[in-house]
């Protein structure tokens, strides 16, 4: 059985598709920028962008009932390879302890022209 999730706290999708799928226990996200929810702009820099895009992120976690310890894979997406380090240093801020399994790639674009985008599948 699966169960669409919506985020009342995470920015309106920009295309057709929903925050996330609970199929059983577990919860696949669709990819989060660093939009901001109230506005749907993007911050300034990749380090903000990604902070907001962690917290959109943190969002639909709390709406499916979970949390960043219960996510077991992420895929991050990078508009530039040499933001790397920074992203990192963000990262480890939201997933303290055993970090999850992961995924980095450098990508042509983004939509909105983003420079940060995160994916995630995490388990009850």
């Amino acid at each position: 059985m699966n169960q669409t999730i919506t985020a009342e706290h995470a920015p309106a999708a920009v295309g057709p598709y929903c925050h996330a799928k609970l199929a059983g226990n577990t919860l696949y996200t669709s990819g989060q920028l660093g939009l901001i929810p109230a506005t749907g702009e993007l911050p300034q820099g990749v380090e903000a962008q990604a902070v907001q895009a962690l917290d959109n992120l943190k969002a639909v976690l709390n709406a499916a009932g979970m949390d960043f310890a219960d996510v077991v894979k992420t895929t991050v997406f990078l508009a530039d390879m040499n933001d790397f380090a920074a992203i990192n240093v963000i990262y480890a801020k939201y997933f303290v302890g055993e970090a999850p399994a992961r995924s980095c790639v450098q990508v042509a674009a983004l939509p909105k022209g983003a420079l940060f985008e995160i994916e995630a599948v995490a388990v009850r």
